[in-house]
């Protein structure tokens, strides 16, 4: 029988490591709703480009979802243009638990 891991998210799950994985969470998330409001304002591509001051071309590539072509920065500033209100969220550690021998059973560490 084989473990099966368990991840919080997908990013975690892909990514080789806690910090890439936190990226592309917040900018998944800011990609998502970025889209969201161009497509519930009914604006095109065009005048969403004109808004954020970019290319129609890299407002197809953030509808489309290419993640890697955004860094977190530029989206920030793109929500911020579009009157969102970005924040940063950080939660403190989970505390780590130690694994305690069982009452009575012989620790690994007890000399023999």
């Amino acid at each position: 029988m084989t473990d099966k891991q368990r991840f919080s998210s997908i990013w975690d799950a892909i990514e080789d490591t806690p910090q890439q994985a936190a990226s592309m969470r917040a900018r998944s998330e800011l990609m998502m709703n970025l889209t969201e409001v161009i497509r519930e304002r009914g604006i095109t591509q065009g005048d969403a480009a004109t808004l954020f001051g970019v290319t129609q071309p890299r407002i197809s590539d953030l509808m489309r979802g290419k993640i890697n072509l955004f860094s977190l920065d530029t989206l920030i500033d793109m929500a911020a243009t579009a009157g969102m209100n970005p924040t940063v969220k950080v939660s403190k550690p989970k505390p780590v638990r130690h694994s305690r021998p069982k009452r009575g059973a012989a620790s690994a560490l007890a000399p023999a």
